[in-house]
């Protein structure tokens, strides 16, 4: 048997509300929100007391979605303190398609995004570049050219 789906991917954030914003700026809307606690969290995660805050965003076609979480309990765990670089093991962008890479880096730029390098065109096909956002996950973006 297959998987039938991807159904999201899941960032750790410190401030929701920025996240939230971020995410609604690059276009995505606000799916819902829910507390989550209880045994079965507890057990899926191997962690004791867990309580979290999730916000669910979904892209404007319905068919991709990122669901940010805060936790209230326990508290995050910090990585390295230096800022991970684009090459470190593990989860490191999510890319989303774009209509106007130039306007949503400016919109993200109020909202605290540096972009990681430059914006690059690739052969015919597209504008790319990376941006930090929330948790500094890198958030990369595409424009197609066609």
């Amino acid at each position: 048997m297959a998987i039938q789906r991807m159904d999201h991917v899941s960032v750790v954030v410190d401030d929701l509300e920025a996240a939230i914003a971020y995410f609604t700026e690059l276009g995505m809307e606000l799916e819902g929100r829910a507390p989550i606690e209880g045994p079965v969290v507890d057990s899926i995660n191997a962690i004791d007391d867990i309580k979290v805050d999730i916000a669910m965003m979904k892209t404007p076609d319905g068919q991709g979605r990122l669901e940010l979480t805060k936790f209230r309990s326990p508290a995050v765990i910090a990585g390295d303190p230096e800022v991970a670089p684009p090459n470190m093991l593990g989860l490191r962008s999510v890319m989303f398609t774009v209509d106007d890479l130039d306007d949503i880096v400016a919109r993200l730029r109020s909202h605290g995004a540096e972009l990681v390098g430059k914006v690059e065109q690739y052969e015919d096909v597209y504008r790319l570049c990376y941006l930090r956002g929330p948790a500094n996950i890198i958030v990369a973006l595409a424009e197609p050219l066609k």
